[in-house]
């Protein structure tokens, strides 16, 4: 039995699960080739937060800041779109195992990147611009194909998804054959997940898509509970199922876009951690949605500093991380669910 869902529940959960990312964060931004200790960390932030830059060593400065600090915050904002995208898409299919991917947005950014390096080899920024384009046109490609008598259907769009998925998929792997050497090695670095490229906008930026993105699915998140137990269901108690359905669609669309476009295809994040959180604190969206958020910020963050971490000086792609570790996990959610 779970406990009745209270605001004091969500902040409470949310507030530990937050200070799990913060201790996460600090261990990460302790960790690398040039160590700092904790207590030069606090102080930098600290120092930092005032505008107290001349007071802290210009080496501790550079790494946390110019190098370290923008690369967590990237994942801190991959990682909770990724999951929150999960979580919705999970309600939206109502399939457990429906993950960002599913209806083919990744492959649709993927094929966008590599046309970008096709036209132009050094286009850089660029590629992220023609990535999130990509993912943009494959979610109008699979929304209209996904429609069945005007209405937006749960296993037309999934049929969609995996069609379209397949489709570019094949062409991806055609285009990859005219790479050259160094293209084709950064385009199957970057397809395997990588947060060391600077991304297209600013940072803020991101973090405003995607805070309102985040509260706009949010604002479903009742409905949300009620399609999941059926559609006739939540019709017949009022629900506008054909808008919710839009609004989850067009937001966890938006967001895989946004993931994809700045760190290539991560898997598993989108599809573990809401499992994992309805494990811990019940399948109630509006805690969902929050705690799938934070999760999935604590999850990149943990695998990225593994990532650059476990065999420095080289660096791995972050999705070779979240997959050594997720398949495990995944194996033995579903040994649970089965016994």
């Amino acid at each position: 039995m779970q406990p009745p869902m209270t605001l004091r529940r969500v902040l409470g959960v949310c507030g530990i699960l937050a200070a799990v990312l913060l201790a996460v964060v600090v261990i990460s931004l302790r960790l690398g080739a040039y160590p700092i200790s904790v207590q030069n960390i606090v102080l930098t932030l600290t120092r930092g937060a005032f505008g107290q830059r001349a007071q802290v060593p210009s080496d501790d400065w550079l790494v946390i800041f110019g190098l370290r600090m923008p690369r967590i915050a990237l994942g801190i904002a991959v990682g909770a779109s990724l999951s929150v995208a999960g979580a919705s898409f999970q309600a939206l299919l109502r399939n457990p195992l429906a993950d960002p991917y599913v209806l083919g947005i990744s492959s649709g950014a993927a094929l966008g990147a590599i046309l970008s390096l096709v036209v132009s080899p050094h286009a850089g920024v660029g590629m992220q611009v023609a990535a999130f384009a990509g993912a943009g046109l494959t979610t109008l490609a699979v929304y209209f194909l996904g429609r069945r008598g005007g209405q937006l259907d749960s296993a037309t769009l999934l049929l969609a998804g995996i069609v379209a998925a397949s489709f570019l998929s094949a062409i991806i792997m055609f285009l990859m054959t005219t790479l050259g050497g160094r293209d084709l090695r950064g385009m199957a670095f970057w397809l395997m997940g990588d947060l060391s490229t600077t991304p297209a906008i600013p940072l803020g930026a991101l973090f405003l898509i995607l805070g309102v993105t985040l509260g706009t699915i949010y604002a479903t998140a009742p409905d949300l509970n009620l399609i999941v137990t059926g559609e006739e269901e939540a019709r017949h108690l009022g629900v506008n199922v054909s808008r919710i359905k839009l609004v989850v669609y067009v937001g966890a669309s938006v967001l895989t876009g946004l993931a994809v476009s700045v760190s290539g295809s991560i898997g598993y994040v989108g599809l573990l951690v809401p499992h994992v959180m309805r494990m811990l604190f019940g399948s109630d969206y509006r805690l969902l949605i929050p705690a799938a958020a934070i999760g999935g910020a604590i999850a990149i963050v943990v695998a990225d500093t593994l990532a650059r971490t476990v065999i420095a000086p080289t660096e791995l792609p972050v999705g070779a991380m979240t997959a050594l570790a997720g398949a495990p996990v995944f194996i033995y959610l579903l040994r649970r669910r089965s016994s």
